[in-house]
């Protein structure tokens, strides 16, 4: 049997272990320089040839997709992240003259401060704002610092897919590319060439700082910050705060980017982050926009095309790279940080497949391959039909009409309420009192749904599956209290019952941000000419609605004649 004081081996040997056969060879690509850096196995590389193999692999990206033509303005979406941080210093750098084949469009930055939905204090927030804004400075770029509580001030028109523009081919991007350089000749031929300001898109802007920085020092209103604060302890689930914090993230960068002209967005999502994504994606019910979620381009909102050239780049190779040439980052917690691996699956997936890649290291390549497999192809009539209300693909969810399961569960879903922990009881509550928050008097009449039912059965009806999810997630404090007590709820007379207790939770759609209610009720209200033409009219115009034919409530119904219209009506629309 086993013994505790047995030796089973001979002892280990004392310093360094010896190499291992074929590491004392040189790089792989030049076959002088000594490897600094092993990707995989067998593949080492010296610092240049890394660098090079790197700075290959960005170019190469973005030459075999050319969707950004020479002169375009390109918005570069920075986190302070190491992917984010080494793909701007890819695009300065090629922008560089010093640079073989330079880039030839405008790059600008911007940067979204979510230390309000990450927890962070006002003191850490305004740290991490000043290095992020000594970086920026450093750059040349035109930059723009955001914080995400501005998502409370954004129009509905973010909401919305604007036309897109044409898409180039091949042909158009050669006679682009001819343009861009006979101008350029033709300004070195007029002796403006080494200006720094003539050539678009390869010199570095006059005015690095487009941002007033007074402004930057200013915090956000502390309404707005409330407000945030309020949404994201409204979300039971770190899966759904994290998909959130993406989806108003995502409306934020698109309304800077319309705001300010450009046409592109670039993220650094890198290769590994990507097939982490692909599958968190399968897990959450996207399966039918992976293409949109993990491809090069993502030309879902139609005017802004969303590209990520670092998806060929693994984070190891990122890592190495900004650590042998200093690429300056900042660290910032996000909003998943000290989490256990099980609170959400974004991260049990991420643990997932790392542990895989590191029995595997094909693991992650594999993913990622898959995915370029994908093809956009919405099914029949999504391409041009309704969009999601927050991810704004096409809706994925079958029609009322639809003969299949989950047809029918996606048509009772936003009709069915689920029962509060009182009504389980069989307890009393007390009517919504709606009129003393603010919101519009006679919120429940009678037996009819409460309006704020009403708003989330119209939100969740112009979402896709992945977005329904997760908004079952999202709660708020009731107005509803339990009818057993000795005092008074506040604003209730002595008439009213005695209640005792605190709000409830119940799933309500309230704390979101107003655009995303204003966008859901004008979507609601646009009808089709089809539809309205089937309406039954209203008793005020009896005259004329019995001259000319149309249905009119009966005469002697009164409010049941009222009642059998409004019942007609919304058995024809829905």
């Amino acid at each position: 049997m086993c013994q505790v004081g047995e030796d089973y081996g001979d002892p280990a040997p004392e310093g360094p272990p010896p190499p291992r056969p074929g590491r004392e060879l040189k790089c792989v690509k030049c076959s002088e320089g000594l490897p600094v850096v092993v990707i995989r196995a067998g593949d080492a590389f010296c610092r240049d040839c890394f660098r090079a193999f790197y700075i290959h692999k960005f170019r190469a990206v973005l030459g075999k997709n050319r969707l950004i033509f020479p002169g375009e303005k390109v918005l570069l979406a920075w986190s302070g992240g190491p992917s984010s941080s080494s793909m701007v210093w890819q695009v300065l750098e090629g922008l560089s003259r010093d640079s073989a084949k330079r880039l030839r469009f405008v790059p600008g930055v911007v940067y979204v401060d979510e230390g309000a939905a990450c927890g962070q204090s006002r003191e850490d927030r305004a740290k991490t704002l000043s290095d992020v804004k000594r970086i920026l400075q450093t750059l040349g770029f035109p930059w723009h610092v955001v914080t995400l509580e501005e998502v409370f001030a954004l129009p509905p028109s973010v909401l919305r897919c604007s036309a897109p523009e044409p898409v180039g081919t091949v042909g158009t991007y050669k006679v682009a590319v001819d343009s861009f350089l006979q101008q350029q000749h033709t300004l070195e031929a007029e002796g403006v060439g080494d200006s720094p300001s003539s050539a678009q898109g390869e010199a570095q802007p006059s005015q690095p700082c487009t941002q007033d920085p007074q402004n930057l020092a200013e915090p956000p209103p502390a309404a707005q910050t409330e407000a945030l604060s309020r949404l994201f302890d409204s979300v039971k689930t770190l899966t759904a705060k994290e998909e959130l914090l993406q989806t108003l993230r995502t409306h934020l960068i698109l309304h800077v980017a319309r705001t300010h002209g450009y046409s592109k967005v670039m993220t650094g999502d890198s290769c590994t982050r990507l097939a982490i994504k692909l599958m968190t994606s399968l897990a959450l019910g996207r399966g039918a926009f992976l293409a949109w979620d993990t491809g090069f381009s993502d030309e879902r909102h139609g005017d802004v095309v969303v590209v990520r050239p670092m998806r060929e780049h693994t984070l190891k190779e990122v890592a190495f790279y900004n650590r042998l040439f200093a690429v300056p980052s900042v660290f910032t917690p996000a909003i998943d940080t000290k989490a256990p691996e099980k609170a959400s699956i974004h991260r049990l997936m991420e643990g997932f497949l790392l542990r895989l890649q590191a029995q595997f290291p094909s693991t992650v390549s594999t993913v990622y391959r898959t995915s370029e497999k994908l093809v956009k192809a919405p099914r029949d009539g999504c391409a041009s039909g309704p969009r999601c209300l927050l991810c704004m693909c096409s809706l994925d969810v079958d029609t009322a009409d639809s003969a299949t399961a989950f047809g029918a569960q996606t048509q009772d879903f936003s009709q069915m309420q689920p029962p509060t922990p009182l009504a389980e009881a069989g307890a009393p509550t007390v009517p919504c009192r709606s009129a003393e928050v603010g919101r519009a008097p006679n919120c429940c009449q009678g037996t009819r749904p409460c309006r704020r039912e009403d708003s989330r059965a119209r939100v969740i009806k112009q979402l896709c599956y992945g977005c329904r999810v997760n908004m079952k997630d999202v709660v708020s404090r009731s107005h509803s209290w339990v009818v057993t007590g000795e005092a008074h709820p506040p604003g209730l007379g002595a008439t009213q019952p005695l209640v005792h207790g605190h709000p409830l939770l119940q799933p309500s759609l309230d704390p979101l941000p107003p655009y995303i209610l204003a966008e859901a009720q004008l979507r609601s209200q646009r009808l089709s000419p089809e539809i309205q033409e089937y309406l039954l009219e209203n008793s005020d115009d009896r005259a004329h609605a019995s001259g000319s034919g149309a249905w009119g409530p009966p005469e002697d119904g009164g409010e049941e004649g009222q009642t059998v219209c409004d019942c007609i009506n919304k058995n024809i629309f829905n």
